[in-house]
């Protein structure tokens, strides 16, 4: 085969590539079309307006995502989101030896969930180590990341939400929306939903209001009707008791509770039910012998419940584990 033989065959094997890549583009070929659109879903991106600001160039189908708030990782793997790492928050009674929260760590076990690191300030040497696609974190709390979004920032495109003034539904639906997994929130969302029509359909609640307490001792934190847990006691039927009058302590700017003296809880709460949130049994034995306490008529009434130690943080796991509690209580 001469020169011009060779170049006019090279030619042609030009052609035939190039063609075949043009079918593999426009979905040619068997199973060419899913193949084509994943990778297509994969290369594009997105500009998302979130808690800490805009961020561009975040990945449609993001499959690394590296999570900076324990709180935010309950709400990532309910939607099956691809968490590869988590911080992870010292080992106490309300997390497994990792320091992953209890109502989520065999979801986080089975999904092969790293711990990223242990703390509540972002280590971003360690998030880089894992090469995250997305970084995704929280703007309030205890693992408020937003002093540290420009570091974070630099590693991966990075989200951060708010998760105190806003239901762990609505949490959902945004994660949702953001990352591309809408269908997933919206099927999340549903089997709660269902699930607390059961219930409701079950139980009989006090005709008392629910006063939503936890014990700090020298003070008592009252969570708000708006509270993730006040909007989930509320669709259950229950009337949830506003905190007392006046401005109570809070923490970060939170909205959904404030902390109050002992005495002033007790005097507002006077009949209401008593529903503990995140305590131990003998927590709430001894917060209900003190002496502000002991005479109201729920504890004489024993209308004082235990929503279970997973209760402080609402995601769609903790939110379940809730709901048992209470059609055990009040069923």
């Amino acid at each position: 085969m001469n020169g011009r033989q060779l170049r006019a065959r090279f030619r042609g094997v030009a052609v035939v590539a190039a063609g075949l890549l043009a079918l593999t583009a426009c979905g040619g070929g068997d199973g060419g079309d899913a193949g084509a659109k994943g990778e297509g879903e994969a290369a594009a991106a997105r500009t998302v307006k979130h808690d800490a600001g805009t961020t561009e160039k975040v990945p449609d189908r993001p499959k690394r995502i590296v999570s900076v708030s324990v709180t935010m990782t309950g709400h990532l793997l309910a939607l099956d989101a691809p968490v590869i790492a988590s911080q992870a928050t010292p080992p106490s009674v309300i997390t497994d030896k990792q320091g992953f929260f209890t109502q989520w760590s065999d979801a986080a076990a089975k999904n092969s969930v790293k711990v990223a690191y242990q703390g509540f300030e972002p280590d971003v040497e360690k998030v880089l180590a894992l090469k995250p696609d997305l970084i995704v974190g929280a703007s309030s709390g205890a693992e408020n990341a937003e002093k540290f979004y420009g570091k974070l920032s630099a590693v991966a495109p990075t989200l951060l939400y708010r998760h105190d003034d806003v239901s762990w539904q609505d949490l959902t639906a945004r994660l949702g929306k953001d990352l591309g997994l809408e269908k997933r929130a919206s099927e999340v969302v549903a089997a709660h939903d269902k699930r607390v029509g059961e219930v409701k359909a079950a139980i009989t609640v006090p005709k008392q209001s629910a006063a939503l307490v936890r014990d700090n001792q020298s003070a008592m934190t009252v969570f708000t009707p708006e509270s993730a847990q006040g909007r989930l006691l509320t669709s259950l039927g229950f009337t949830v008791l506003e905190p007392p009058a006046g401005k109570g302590q809070t923490q970060g700017g939170r909205s959904d509770f404030a902390e109050f003296s002992q005495e002033k809880v007790a005097d507002t709460a006077k009949d209401s039910s008593l529903l503990f949130v995140s305590h131990t049994p003998e927590e709430i034995t001894a917060a209900t012998a003190r002496p502000v306490w002991k005479d109201l008529a729920a504890v004489e009434d024993k209308r004082v419940y235990d929503l279970g130690l997973d209760t402080f943080r609402l995601d769609y796991y903790s939110a379940g584990n809730l709901i048992d509690k209470i059609e055990k209580a009040f069923g």
